[in-house]
């Protein structure tokens, strides 16, 4: 079936390749529908922005946006970077890995380290069974193919390669797609600083917002996308902004 976006001229022509009912990934129990949609020709900054801002996501050269039966629980999450505030904790995180931690900027690629330290992200966070490793050509499929502007932010320490973070640039935004990282160094809290350092490329590049992809309220693994304050979530097809909540009162004496 070959589907054509309606919205604007800039949308390049899109096949719909796999449209089927599955079960949902982030709430048991739950029925998902994901239409994986392949565009006919590489995105444009600015019609990557227009995707985003609809509520798509890209994975390798794919775009997908839940269509479940009966549940809108999934909704796209976008942090605006001239408003963000970072708690103490998100500084604290800051501080610590930007003093011990090298990035490096690049295209993203596959290689032995890379694949190894994916699997064991996945499997030491219980998000993936031994018998679902992937391997050099998964991984280049999911992480490395792409429809968009893709680049990979890679954290070292001390030589060693500890987190990567897939990134795609948008016209007006940067879209984290998927980030990985050595679950053994709980204390520099990677995916957090992660998320902060994309922020500081949003700033530095006069960019609007950064996408954190799709969160689902009660998912324990997507809690942490909320902690980000203010935050806008896409509900019902309008952009809801979040602030932090209050602090308690002190209790009169």
């Amino acid at each position: 079936m070959e589907s054509q976006s309606r919205s604007s001229p800039t949308h390049a022509r899109e096949w719909v390749v796999y449209d089927e009912y599955s079960p949902c990934p982030y709430l048991p129990g739950q029925v998902a529908r994901m239409p994986l949609r392949l565009p006919m020709r590489p995105l444009s900054r600015a019609a990557l922005s227009e995707r985003l801002a609809a509520g798509d996501r890209r994975q390798g050269a794919l775009l997908y946006r839940p269509r479940c039966p009966g549940c809108q629980a999934c909704q796209a999450i976008r942090l605006p970077v001239a408003l963000f505030q970072p708690n103490r904790t998100q500084r604290r995180i800051f501080r610590r890995g930007s003093a011990l931690l090298e990035t490096r900027i690049g295209p993203p690629r596959v290689d032995v380290e890379r694949v190894r330290l994916y699997n064991r992200h996945k499997i030491e966070r219980r998000l993936l069974t031994a018998d679902g490793l992937i391997d050099r050509q998964l991984y280049e499929e999911f992480l490395v193919d792409t429809c968009a502007e893709t680049f990979e932010l890679s954290y070292w320490l001390n030589g060693r390669l500890v987190g990567v973070a897939i990134t795609d640039r948008a016209e007006d935004s940067l879209s984290a797609v998927y980030c990985y990282y050595d679950p053994s160094l709980s204390r520099l809290s990677l995916g957090t600083y992660s998320i902060l350092k994309q922020l500081e490329l949003c700033r530095s590049w006069g960019l609007t917002y950064l996408y954190l992809g799709l969160y689902v309220e009660g998912c324990e693994t997507m809690a942490y996308k909320a902690r980000f304050f203010p935050h806008e979530r896409l509900i019902h097809g309008r952009w809801r902004r979040f602030h932090a909540p209050e602090a308690p009162s002190p209790n009169p004496r």
